[in-house]
C-alpha cells in the first residue's frame, strides 16, 4: 500500500489504527539505535533512513538526486515490511540475522533479498531489529555500497 505522506508522522497517521503503535515502536527503535549520520524522511513512499547528500554528495546511483538509501519500513496490505540494505549487501549481516531470528520469534522468517515481512504485528522482534540497526555505521555503509553495489 502506498501512502501519500511528506513526513514520518504524516505516514503513521494514515495507517490503520491497529498498526500505529507497532509502527511508532519500530520507528523509535530504529531512531534510538541507528548510528549517527543517517537521516530520517520519506523515501519511495516509506519511512526511510538514508545517508544525506551532505555526507555523500554522489547520492544513489539509480538517481543521484536521491540520498543514499539504507533502511526503511512500510505498512503493506498483509504485513509490516522492514527493508535493510545491509542484509542484502553484506553476507555476514545476512547470516547473523537469519541465525538470530529464531531466538527472537516463534514464526518462520519471511524474508526476501532485503525485505523482512512481519505478518503478525504483535510479534515484531524489536530487540533484534535494534541490534540490526547497530551493525553498520554511515561510513561502513558507504564503503559497502561503493565496493559492492555502485560499480555493478
Amino acid at each position: 500500500m502506498q501512502y501519500k505522506a511528506s513526513s514520518p508522522d504524516e505516514y503513521i497517521k494514515q495507517v490503520p489504527e491497529e498498526r500505529k503503535e507497532a509502527l511508532k515502536t519500530l520507528r523509535k527503535t530504529i531512531k534510538d539505535k541507528l548510528p549517527k549520520g543517517f537521516e530520517e524522511g520519506i523515501q519511495y513512499g516509506m519511512i526511510g533512513y538514508y545517508v544525506p547528500h551532505s555526507m555523500y554528495p554522489d547520492g544513489y546511483h539509480c538517481d543521484p538526486k536521491t540520498p543514499l538509501p539504507f533502511m526503511s519500513f512500510a505498512s503493506q496490505k498483509n504485513s509490516i515490511n522492514l527493508y535493510h540494505s545491509g542484509i542484502y549487501a553484506n553476507p555476514e549481516i545476512h547470516d547473523w540475522f537469519v541465525n538470530e531470528y529464531p531466538k527472537h520469534s516463534k514464526r518462520k522468517l519471511d524474508m526476501g533479498k532485503s525485505c523482512i515481512r512481519f505478518k503478525k504485528i504483535n510479534e515484531i522482534p524489536f530487540n533484534l531489529i535494534a541490534e540490526l540497526c547497530e551493525k553498520l555505521t554511515v561510513d561502513e555503509w558507504i564503503d559497502i555500497y561503493e565496493t559492492n553495489i555502485k560499480k555493478k
